[in-house]
């Protein structure tokens, strides 16, 4: 069966899904969880094919460190599905209860998206994380992931799909793999079925698909992330968390990019860098280049991100530069400042135009499973229906109800009756 019907068949299964029970959705994520375990040696057979694959091709470290998976990333696959089937029910949630007349009330109420395209990185983990938020927020979903891991991404979707059809008939035509680039072209066009697209990948290819759909399209294209050490700080406590935002792992969009400094804390900040983060390049401007022996940053260094053991430093007068520089060079994603004073912290974070902004904590927090979303499909940086990691409820939409008995616009338009408008 072709593409086409093959999506067709998922749109008319996401009717069905969204009215699944809480019960039988998770169920479905414990028994991936279970399958997950009981194939453990068959999923990690298939996986060393891909990363033989990925020595031949020379690829990054950082991309092969993402590729496997191993018994005990299953396992915490596995824990991830279950901590999953924990959460509340994202869907019939009331937002709005609204009288409008005597037996006329209106309700708002949390219903699935439908059927939701995503295309991912390297991780199969992803697929797995992914998959489940899809199930238990009841939308359909159609997987693309990257070519380096396809024997990974088919054992795994192969599995999950069977599992599935397993609990229940509803499950049936729920999840989808492609693996092509030809079929992401052809998914692009299939506007009528398809109701959002989340690319988690590169900026061309987030462009890419954003440039050639008229499907709605949630996600970033950057991670480009920064930290700013303001004039007041605790030194021991910025400086483990400068290397925790960087050096944690820095392979993935919520580590930062760039690191900010105040002129009166450059000094002190930036002359220890090189002992407390021997393993990273660090790139400087004109300024840190007086306190450390480190190549010149280039202007393109400050829209860049490197997902690797590369920093650029940046000396700046005063906060309101950092926010201003953050609020050009970054990708609005996560960006943190670190001081002991409040009044700095509440002007950074009302003024930083990002889906994440902290205060003395590592950007790395910023991810859906940290902050109890159970997972995440990606982060989004953008300010339309969800905005930063992206777990169960940026996976919903709402619908409004209204029930009567029998009420007629006509008085209300005449001027004969008045809406009561009283909230329930």
């Amino acid at each position: 069966m072709n593409l086409l019907e093959n999506t067709k068949k998922l749109k008319q299964s996401s009717y069905k899904l969204a009215t699944v029970s809480f019960e039988q959705r998770n169920k479905v994520l414990l028994c991936w969880a279970e399958a997950l375990r009981t194939n453990c040696d068959k999923i990690v057979e298939e996986n060393k094919k891909d990363l033989e694959a990925a020595e031949k091709q020379q690829l990054a470290n950082a991309l092969v460190k993402r590729l496997a998976i191993t018994e005990k990333k299953l396992q915490q696959m596995a824990s991830g599905l279950e901590s999953l089937a924990g959460l509340t029910d994202p869907l019939g949630k009331v937002s709005l209860n609204r009288e409008l007349d005597d037996g006329l009330i209106l309700r708002r109420v949390s219903v699935p998206i439908g059927l939701i395209g995503v295309i991912f990185e390297s991780r199969p983990d992803a697929l797995v994380q992914i998959a489940g938020l899809c199930i238990k927020s009841g939308n359909a979903v159609i997987l693309k992931g990257g070519s380096e891991a396809l024997n990974s991404n088919r054992i795994l979707s192969e599995i999950l799909i069977k599992t599935a059809a397993e609990v229940s008939d509803d499950f049936k035509d729920v999840i989808m793999l492609v693996e092509s680039r030809e079929e992401i072209s052809a998914l692009l066009a299939l506007d009528q079925y398809i109701d959002l697209m989340i690319p988690r990948g590169s900026n061309a290819l987030v462009r890419h698909i954003m440039e050639n759909t008229k499907i709605p399209v949630m996600g970033h294209s950057d991670g480009i992330c920064h930290m700013y050490v303001d004039k007041n700080y605790d030194l021991e406590k910025s400086l483990n968390l400068v290397r925790d935002a960087k050096c944690q792992y820095p392979a993935v969009c919520n580590a930062i990019e760039t690191l900010l400094v105040h002129k009166n804390a450059a000094e002190e900040v930036i002359s220890k860098l090189p002992q407390i983060m021997p393993e990273v390049k660090l790139l400087g401007d004109s300024e840190t280049l007086k306190y450390i022996d480190v190549e010149p940053a280039k202007d393109s260094d400050w829209d860049t991100e490197y997902n690797d053991f590369i920093l650029s430093v940046k000396v700046v007068d005063s906060l309101f530069e950092a926010v201003e520089f953050i609020n050009v060079h970054g990708s609005h994603h996560t960006d943190c400042i670190l001081t002991t004073d409040e009044d700095a912290a509440k002007i950074f974070m009302a003024n930083v135009d990002s889906s994440s902004v902290m205060k003395n904590c590592s950007t790395r927090f910023a991810d859906g499973f940290r902050y109890g979303f159970g997972a995440e499909v990606g982060i989004s940086t953008g300010k339309i229906h969800a905005r930063g990691p992206v777990g169960l409820e940026g996976l919903t939409i709402y619908k409004y109800f209204l029930e009567g008995e029998g009420q007629i616009v006509k008085p209300f338009a005449d001027g004969e009756k008045n809406f009561t408008h009283k909230d329930l």
